[in-house]
């Protein structure tokens, strides 16, 4: 099985550029090869640059008033921008497309978006620094907001660990039914509200565990505890998805059979995706909590 993943993954690399097709919802009949086609929704390309123009201009704005580095840092900075660009990566790129046709595509799609994006984009500290892209007056507005009950209570219940953990979870496994992701490929609006679960579930947990407590009511240890448990059940997904003997998703098998791969590896390669590098991914982000954690004990 190892040996067939690998010899369709080069096979699939060296195929990206001619086996893009237009549209992420699948066709009736073979896909019909359209070379790097982009993904340029209007009001997808609206969002992503309404986000990166915000926040530049925030932080034009924090760092005139308060000092290049302060409040937010370049290296947060530089965290929210690539972020920013693998959401541009996992959406806009061929990657999408191609993701209709080939379901290890739309594997790592999903997992650009949850492993990689999210974090990222937690890390750049987007909310204080698109803040401050408002006129003061709008600012003040929006921060007597979020002080109140009904923005702050919904917002600490959503951003509670164990909440936030169990909604990814529930995100992850619910769509990977076959009957949920078989639904998404073939309507666009639930293609959408796919996306949008495991990109706004992932963005909840990740703030959970990445240190976002104001309130100090969870430390490293819980944030550990979260990030290893939510590895094991991806893995245990991805394990099934490589180990299973038939496709699970039966609209891939004769668009995946058009582009020459057997449906099978295909879903073990995507399986493969989520077991290995994204399992990989939580790792290295309970050993860097766990080292902030040293750090900080060692200056007190």
């Amino acid at each position: 099985m190892g040996a067939r993943a690998l010899r369709n993954l080069l096979r699939i690399a060296a195929a990206l550029a001619p086996l893009a097709a237009s549209a992420h919802v699948p066709e009736p009949g073979p896909a019909v090869p359209s070379p790097w086609t982009w993904n340029l929704e209007a009001w997808l390309l609206c969002l992503l640059a309404l986000s990166a123009t915000g926040y530049a201009l925030g932080l034009r704005r924090l760092w005139r008033n308060a000092g290049r580095g302060r409040g937010v840092s370049t290296l947060q900075a530089w965290a929210f921008a690539l972020g920013w660009l693998t959401l541009v990566a996992a959406l806009v790129s061929p990657l999408d497309p191609l993701g209709g046709r080939l379901f290890s595509a739309h594997m790592v799609q999903h997992e650009l978006l949850m492993v990689v994006a999210a974090p990222l984009l937690v890390l750049g500290r987007p909310l204080a620094t698109w803040a401050w892209a408002l006129s003061p007056a709008a600012r003040r507005a929006l921060g007597r907001l979020f002080r109140t009950r009904g923005w702050s209570g919904p917002w600490d219940t959503l951003t509670e660990p164990l909440l936030a953990w169990a909604l990814h979870a529930l995100a992850l496994w619910g769509w990977h039914i076959p009957a949920a992701f078989d639904a998404a490929l073939h309507y666009e609006g639930l293609h959408i509200l796919q996306h949008l679960c495991f990109l706004g579930t992932a963005l909840f947990f990740w703030w959970s565990v990445l240190g976002h407590d104001p309130r100090g009511r969870y430390g490293p240890g819980h944030a550990t505890a979260y990030l290893f448990t939510t590895m094991l059940h991806t893995a245990a997904l991805g394990a099934l998805l490589s180990l299973a003997p038939t496709p699970w998703y039966a609209p891939y098998i004769p668009l995946t059979s058009a582009l020459g791969f057997d449906p099978v590896d295909d879903q073990q390669l995507g399986g493969l995706v989520m077991w290995i590098p994204a399992g990989l991914a939580y790792v290295i982000a309970a050993l860097w909590v766990l080292a902030r954690m040293l750090l900080r004990g060692a200056r007190a």
